[in-house]
């Protein structure tokens, strides 16, 4: 199983010193992020896509080429690729040039955002966020597996004679998970194409998580991609630590009370009792995060936001060895104990897919 961190990028007074980092601190910082994950042993860094302030991940194949040559072993990817506002074309070709310089160590995850505004200010209409996404999407595979794309749709300019550059590496296309809070039509999108499914559940409670990856899973059997269980599942979270649970649950209050995100709303107890976050000892993220698979089946990668709420880069990069020393070993254990021989316990890597892809072409091939 995937353990790792994603980011939203946000920048977040620090309520504790009233100080506020500009945007190139907070970008710098990400940086660091990332590569203190590699370096910790953490298997995937996921990075946001927004384009409004106080948000700046504004240009994720930018940041994940540069990490593709900083670090060695992690996953880089997106918690977020805009599939309604970017144009396919453009993504498709950004994530095949980052497929290239990782050497397939990526993958990225399409979403709709959650920022009203954007629509308009690349020219769409968040009416038709859920057809442009389902559009788009159906492009988009087709510029990564056809060489040449003829093609006319209801939301960009027909293409005629078109070739995406660079081709994916090795001629297969990058894992795509697709996430969605509350959207069936997403999780049934990710079903038809056999990609993963990813719900960010930071601020829903396990009961909406559940129904929502039970859907997927249905129509994952449905389409012919395998048994129900053997779906790729993904799942956000949010934890802050410490060794004690009393100083983390003082140290991390006024971050809490004051975020962007969820500050002047629910009491800490209250979010905490109700949603993914928890706040407390190492020991306690594991009992909590090792009751998941009860309520989602065996799944394949957990991300958990951290570096969030004006939250000091010190104080991230310690919760990533928390994280890296403590808690994933054991959850890793736990998990793949009680994982089924049959159910994959990661998502395909760029090596597996490039082999079934061979597997397939070789079955199609006529007899000699």
């Amino acid at each position: 199983m995937q353990f790792g961190i994603f980011s939203v990028s946000d920048v977040t007074t620090d309520p504790t010193t009233g100080e506020t980092p500009d945007d190139t601190q907070r970008v710098r910082s990400m940086l660091t992020i990332a590569q203190h994950a590699d370096e910790a042993g953490l298997d995937v860094f996921a990075t946001g896509e927004h384009h409004n302030p106080p948000f700046v991940a504004s240009s994720p194949t930018t940041m994940l080429g540069y990490l593709a040559g900083v670090t060695k072993n992690i996953i880089l990817s997106t918690s977020t690729t805009l599939i309604t506002t970017n144009d396919p074309v453009k993504i498709a070709e950004d994530y095949a040039m980052l497929q290239v310089i990782s050497n397939g160590r990526m993958d990225l995850m399409m979403g709709r955002g959650n920022t009203g505004p954007v629509y308009p200010w690349f020219g769409k209409d968040i009416r038709q966020g859920i057809p442009l996404a389902i559009e788009n999407y159906a492009l988009l595979r087709r510029l990564w597996e056809e060489d040449v794309v003829d093609w006319e749709g209801n939301f960009r300019t027909p293409l005629r004679g078109f070739t995406a550059t660079p081709r994916p590496l090795d001629g297969v296309p990058p894992f795509v998970w697709h996430g969605s809070i509350r959207s069936p039509e997403i999780a049934e999108q990710a079903a038809y194409y056999g990609d993963g499914f990813f719900h960010n559940n930071i601020f829903w409670p396990m009961s909406h998580t559940k129904k929502m990856v039970r859907f997927y899973r249905q129509r994952w059997e449905h389409y012919g991609h395998g048994p129900a269980d053997t779906a790729i599942v993904g799942l956000g979270g949010q934890v802050f630590m410490r060794k004690n649970s009393q100083d983390a649950w003082n140290e991390f209050r006024p971050y809490f009370d004051n975020a962007p995100v969820y500050g002047h709303g629910p009491t800490m107890e209250d979010f905490t009792a109700t949603t993914p976050l928890t706040v407390g000892s190492p020991q306690q993220v594991i009992d909590r995060y090792a009751t998941m698979r009860e309520d989602v089946g065996d799944y394949q990668r957990q991300l958990f936001l951290i570096d969030h709420a004006g939250l000091p880069l010190k104080t991230v990069l310690e919760q990533i060895d928390l994280l890296a020393e403590e808690v994933v070993p054991v959850l890793r254990k736990e998990m793949e104990a009680k994982r089924p021989e049959h159910v994959p316990a990661n998502p395909p890597s760029h090596a597996e897919r490039v082999e079934q892809a061979r597997a397939k072409a070789v079955e199609a091939a006529p007899a000699s």
